[in-house]
């Protein structure tokens, strides 16, 4: 498996554990890296679409995990990378 392949299955996990918890992900262009807001009544982690994939699937980590996935089962693997990527500076 190669490293980019590694980097799309955690974003498309991330992706589908933030639908899961009720937020969405959007990809924009801007002067920002990226972070969870309330537009109306949607709830978006939004992220800069320059980013590279390391630093995208850290964004989500980061946010994911401040949002609350306590009370969620995630499988283990994905839980302990969340954890580890909140660590990371």
């Amino acid at each position: 498996m190669t490293k980019k392949h590694d980097e799309n299955s955690i974003l498309t996990e991330l992706h589908e554990l933030a639908n899961l918890v009720g937020y969405n992900i959007r990809y924009e262009k801007g002067d920002f890296e990226g972070g969870n807001c309330l537009l109306k009544d949607q709830k978006l982690i939004l992220i800069n679409k320059k980013l590279d994939p390391k630093k995208k699937i850290n964004i989500l980590s980061k946010n994911i995990k401040e949002i609350g996935i306590d009370n969620v089962y995630i499988k283990p693997t994905l839980r302990e990378f969340i954890e580890e990527e909140i660590v990371k500076k």
